[in-house]
């Protein structure tokens, strides 16, 4: 039988300006979080923005969202949505999984890193593109 209902404590972090703004945007993460399917905020704390050290008009602000996940399955897709910077699982104390849970899991993950891996390989490409034109295109000037 697999575990439901797991409660976990998420840190979000952001980073930008003006400060304001951090403070809206974490507001609006918290809201779509909430908006997940399986997944229910119970609680949150947003924090006032801190100017960061050796940055100019940079703010850092984060918020301690507190959540309750159907099962690991979305708590797994949370992760990796909102990447957030700390995780803490509150209760249960042991979490177990089916087969056909763990595969739900790695399947999902699997999904996530192929995603990240194509889009990185896409990147070194245009990256070599536009270095070949630039190269070009200062050759050109130099003539």
């Amino acid at each position: 039988m697999e575990t439901k209902g797991i409660q976990a404590v998420i840190i979000i972090e952001v980073i930008g300006k003006p400060p304001e703004h951090l403070t809206e945007t974490l507001n609006e993460i918290i809201n779509k979080i909430d908006a997940e399917k399986g997944i229910n905020v119970t609680g949150k704390k947003v924090n006032d923005p801190v100017l960061m050290k050796n940055q100019k008009n940079f703010y850092t602000n984060f918020a301690e969202v507190e959540v309750e996940v159907d099962e690991i399955l979305y708590f797994v897709k949370l992760l990796f949505k909102y990447m957030p910077a700390n995780v803490e699982i509150i209760s249960p104390e042991l979490i177990a999984l089916t087969n056909n849970g763990w595969n739900e899991v790695l399947n999902e993950i699997t999904r996530r890193l192929h995603g990240y891996d194509e889009i990185a390989r896409i990147l070194q490409v245009e990256k070599g593109i536009l270095e070949k034109k630039l190269k070009e295109v200062l050759g050109k000037k130099e003539k």
